[in-house]
């Protein structure tokens, strides 16, 4: 018998769960969205371009058996912070972008500082799309849907200009910081196996960690369950795929809260004890 497969947008934000936003976005973006297609709404916190871009790279680059047959990624976290702290015009935001990873999918997303930074090396093509910048100050409602609709219907007649080297408008993810929080209070830093800064740990070895004006001892371990309950972990993750991202855990309670509930792009500092 024949599996019937599904095709995903995934819709990745910074608005709650539950809020109307959520509600008016996935309505506007239902009236445009071919039949096949089902959505999944994953929230980030407010303003939080590096956490944004995170989840993007996590959803966009797994390997096949982990994703839907046809993935599509719609990442709209828009602080509007790309102009300085001047006012805006007509509610001018950042612009919005089509990218086409190597592996084919597809992603529609509003190029706010960190948000395509986890992408950036993966990239086939990247192209500017010409919708306006200013006008509301809910594009992601108004102005954007029709675009997703378009793009997972495969139509891209759309006005858009390639762009010739996408490095020059997607930054580098920054080094050792905070990258991601999830709802257990584990922490995803920006730290990858094979990162020189991790060379000399040890499995076992017992370091401090330095988050804002925060230091505890922490375990280097393999996972999260290979220290005593209450200890705080520093290893391997599940997320970043074939070259791991480093996690803090507390086994049993939650190492953001334990380290005084610091945001995402805040450095983490390892000591030797």
């Amino acid at each position: 018998m024949a599996i019937n497969k599904l095709n995903i947008l995934h819709i990745i934000a910074d608005y709650t769960p539950g809020d109307l936003a959520v509600a008016e976005i996935i309505s506007a973006i239902a009236h445009d969205l071919p039949e096949q297609w089902q959505w999944h709404f994953t929230s980030t916190q407010s303003f939080d371009t590096l956490g944004t871009g995170f989840c993007v790279g996590q959803i966009a680059l797994h390997e096949e058996p982990l994703r839907a047959q046809k993935t599509m990624i719609y990442a709209n976290c828009a602080p509007r912070l790309d102009q300085g702290v001047e006012k805006r015009k007509d509610n001018e935001g950042e612009g919005l972008f089509l990218g086409v990873l190597k592996n084919g999918i597809r992603i529609v997303a509003v190029n706010s500082r960190y948000s395509l930074s986890f992408i950036r090396d993966e990239l086939a093509e990247l192209w500017r799309v010409e919708v306006p910048r200013s006008g509301s100050q809910f594009r992601s409602r108004d102005s954007f849907p029709p675009i997703v609709g378009q793009v997972a219907r495969g139509d891209l007649s759309f006005p858009r200009t390639r762009l010739s080297n996408p490095m020059e408008v997607i930054p580098e993810a920054p080094k050792g910081v905070i990258a991601y929080r999830d709802s257990f209070g584990n922490m995803k830093t920006t730290y990858r196996s094979g990162d020189k800064e991790l060379a000399e740990l040890k499995e076992g070895q017992e370091i401090y960690l330095e988050i804002g004006n925060k230091q505890h001892p922490a375990i280097v371990a393999t996972g999260s369950f290979h220290v005593r309950q209450g200890y705080i972990a520093f290893a391997p993750g599940s997320s970043g795929h074939r070259n791991r991202f480093w996690e803090i855990f507390k086994r049993g309670d939650s190492a953001w809260k334990a380290f005084g509930q610091p945001n995402t792009g805040v450095p983490v500092k390892m000591f030797r004890i």
